[in-house]
């Protein structure tokens, strides 16, 4: 298997992913926007986009179905199945349409858009987004209390998912101070190699 990734927010889930799982992939380095790569990796992504799973003529994109796949292979239930399936599915759904596209579009305004595309980032976009990643934030906070994971007593899929921003929190300031429950969570999930430095070694 070939994943092929960028140093990104989401092509970063996919690739610690991989490695907290141990998956048996390739890693592969791609810029499928790039003008000189764009037409031949279509063929891999009709998207243009990474992350991308490959396996023989199978072609998976998308973030959470690579976890899915690599769940499985490694037998592991780190994507929950049975009863907790519908749970974990809540919490990716939240994240893709509330925490994480608020705390996208910072991570998009502040980093991206400066470094990228030479722009300073839009006063209106950070400032509409930064209120509702705090809304968000706050429910989340709410929700930690008394637990250490989202799911049940064990680290899932789940996790990873929610906080795919926080991973570049200090970039995006993203005021993270304010919410201890987030900052304790965040700090469980820091003290795990393949989150804390996923690219380690990859070059």
């Amino acid at each position: 298997m070939k994943l092929y990734y960028s140093p990104n927010l989401n092509p970063r889930v996919a690739v610690a992913v991989a490695r907290h799982l141990h998956s048996p992939v390739e890693y592969v380095a791609a810029s499928p926007r790039d003008p000189a790569n764009s037409e031949a990796f279509r063929s891999i992504n009709p998207n243009t986009l990474v992350p991308v799973l490959v396996e023989g003529a199978r072609r998976i994109w998308e973030t959470d179905a690579i976890a899915c796949y690599l769940s499985r292979v490694a037998g592991s239930d780190f994507w929950r199945t049975g009863d907790e399936e519908p749970e974990m599915i809540m919490w990716l759904s939240w994240a893709a349409h509330h925490f994480n596209a608020a705390g996208g579009a910072l991570y998009f305004e502040k980093l991206i858009r400066p470094k990228y595309m030479g722009q300073p980032p839009d006063a209106r976009t950070v400032a509409e987004s930064m209120a509702q990643w705090r809304d968000h934030a706050a429910v989340l906070d709410g929700e930690l209390k008394g637990r250490d994971w989202l799911l049940g007593e064990r680290l899932s899929y789940a996790d990873f998912r929610v906080a795919s921003a926080l991973a570049f929190a200090e970039g995006a300031e993203l005021p993270l101070a304010d919410y201890p429950r987030i900052v304790r969570w965040n700090a469980r999930l820091l003290a795990i190699d393949a989150w804390r430095d996923p690219f380690a070694g990859l070059g």
